[in-house]
């Protein structure tokens, strides 16, 4: 039995961490469902609002099948949420939470996620709903020899694909023989099963596309428009928009009934996203793979119309909710009529760009996300709980999605959210972001799959000014000076804050002071620089100060320090 009875959520398991858990909580508390999270040590923040959090004895315990099944049995709950990564497209978790503790999982039932997940079996899948599909291995292998006999077949480049691979991991593309074993090498220590197959690669002027599919297990799917994720580094989605930049709609056209045709084949339950590759210039396209699960990039598609969440969409399906009654009766089935408007998501990530991205790890200090119309950030990170990066986790910190009628707005707002975002204590990716929003290709929509991974040096460099700028900049002229402000403090000072002062005597407490002679005097300063702020504890600044006792016309410069005392006077 691939779907579970419907039945009534009363005690949900968010069986994940970090912004999506916060997100899977949101819409639960909306409905009314008990909630329980999980959390480890330096890691809880996403917990706040849970009715309920239970502590795991390590970070790989959300691995831990025997784990989870005994936590869901001994507190008594009827449904889990993976989420996404961890264990969100295992068949074997979904059917023994099933089979040990009378539990549904959310998403398509374990016998869809044996066909979808693994990618062989989805190619499998496509070939008999005539999908086009790159030539690859028929059967999954570790042996460098039967990679080599293929790569001579099709030619180099091929990718390299770990069956049950997911968010990029497990993936490599090989495009001479002496990289072949290294690359399998690499490819294998990220499979959990250690399985591998290889198809040709296509690279050059392809852009990567995906359409979000919902079943309702009967064979009634719906599309929900398109998404596309060219810009990647290593396999892994950097930015996401919609819709598609591909310009014939007629031709992208296909493309979704490609998905609806799959979905329909395997009576599509719950969310689903199925990739594919596509020429821009052209109607030529392939199919990659499936994704069975709420997407890290969900987001983008719930920006597209009024009232969608896809969350509780999810939830309400589960429980027996008809598709029809779930889908805003608005929305254009035809997959000829585009979305209205633009959405774009930025992954901001505890990464050093210029480090081979690798994880940045420590304490997050300070930080600030955008507002305003048509602006929507998704994060765990909370002000009042400390945000510590381990090495355990993935380095997503904050899904940054934008709204707007056109791309050209799209890409203004985005410069602008950007500008006003800043995480202090550890390094991120926002300085690369701004880099991509800033550049040429981006803003003409010229990005394929290969094209940040080509201009990523250039890229750098253009982070590095931008950084170097930002932190050098005495007198920054907007708001993209807030990145570099120093502060574990809520109330934010920004470089460029002035202040007029007037120090008159108090009369009434002061018996020095001489009636009549109390004459305010005025006094001028303001902040260049941030130096540190934890005000009210502490506040160190550069600034400008101008006296009416000095003789110099021009301010004096100082560096300010403020610490707080419980004394009324330091003599």
């Amino acid at each position: 039995m691939s779907q579970q009875p419907f039945r009534p959520i009363k005690r949900l398991l968010i069986a994940n961490r970090g912004e999506i858990a916060t997100r899977i909580l949101s819409t639960a508390r909306e409905l009314n469902i008990e909630t329980y999270t999980l959390y480890t040590t330096n890691d809880s923040s996403h917990t706040l609002n849970s009715t309920n959090s239970i502590q795991l004895p390590s970070p790989s315990s959300y691995l831990y099948i025997s784990t989870l099944v005994s936590i869901v049995q001994k507190y008594n709950l009827d449904t889990i949420h993976p989420g996404y990564g961890f264990l969100s497209e295992s068949a074997e978790f979904a059917e023994r939470m099933w089979r040990e503790a009378n539990a549904v999982v959310i998403g398509p039932g374990f016998q869809i996620l044996e066909r979808t997940g693994d990618k062989l079996m989805a190619r499998n899948l496509a070939q008999e709903c005539h999908v086009p599909i790159l030539p690859a291995l028929q059967v999954p292998t570790g042996d460098v020899i039967q990679l080599q006999r293929f790569a001579s077949e099709v030619s180099y480049p091929i990718i390299i694909k770990a069956v049950d691979g997911g968010g990029g991991r497990g993936i490599r593309i090989v495009t001479k023989e002496d990289e072949l074993e290294g690359m399998l090498k690499a490819a294998l220590r990220e499979s959990p099963s250690k399985k591998v197959f290889a198809e040709k690669a296509a690279v050059d002027g392809y852009r990567h596309v995906e359409v979000q599919i919902i079943g309702d297990g009967k064979g009634g799917v719906r599309h929900l428009w398109e998404r596309e994720c060219s810009i990647q580094r290593r396999f892994q989605k950097v930015v996401e928009f919609a819709p598609c930049s591909v310009a014939d709609r007629g031709a992208f056209a296909k493309i979704i009934e490609s998905a609806l045709r799959m979905a329909r084949k395997v009576n599509y339950y719950s969310l689903g996203t199925f990739e594919f590759l596509a020429r821009h210039s052209s109607s030529e396209f392939y199919f990659l793979e499936i994704n069975p699960r709420l997407q890290v990039e969900h987001t983008v598609t719930e920006s597209l119309a009024s009232g969608i969440d896809l969350v509780k969409i999810q939830l309400l399906l589960a429980q027996g909710y008809p598709l029809s009654s779930l889908l805003l009766q608005s929305l254009p089935s035809s997959p000829l009529t585009p979305p209205q408007i633009h959405s774009l998501q930025l992954r901001i990530t505890a990464e050093s760009p210029s480090q081979n991205f690798s994880l940045s790890p420590g304490k997050i200090s300070s930080f600030y996300f955008p507002s305003g119309n048509s602006v929507r950030v998704d994060t765990h990170l909370h002000p009042s709980t400390p945000a510590i990066i381990g090495t355990d986790f993935d380095s997503l910190l904050a899904k940054l999605i934008i709204t707007a009628p056109t791309w050209q707005d799209i890409v203004a707002k985005a410069k602008r959210a950007l500008d006003d975002t800043y995480i202090i204590g550890i390094e991120t990716n926002l300085d690369l972001l701004r880099a991509i929003i800033d550049s040429d290709a981006f803003k003409k929509q010229e990005c394929d799959t290969r094209w940040l991974v080509m201009n990523l040096p250039v890229f750098l460099r253009s982070a590095k000014k931008i950084s170097e700028g930002l932190k050098n900049s005495a007198v920054p002229v907007s708001t993209s000076s807030l990145p570099t402000l120093p502060s574990s403090s809520s109330v934010v000072f920004r470089p460029r804050d002035a202040w007029n002062i007037e120090l008159s005597l108090d009369e009434s407490s002061n018996t020095n002071a001489k009636s009549g002679n109390s004459a305010p005097i005025p006094y001028h300063m303001q902040i260049t620089r941030i130096l540190s702020n934890n005000f009210p504890s502490s506040l160190k600044a550069n600034i400008l100060f101008n006296s009416p006792s000095s003789t110099n016309t021009k301010p004096t410069p100082y560096t300010l320090s403020l610490t707080s005392s419980s004394s009324t006077s330091t003599s």
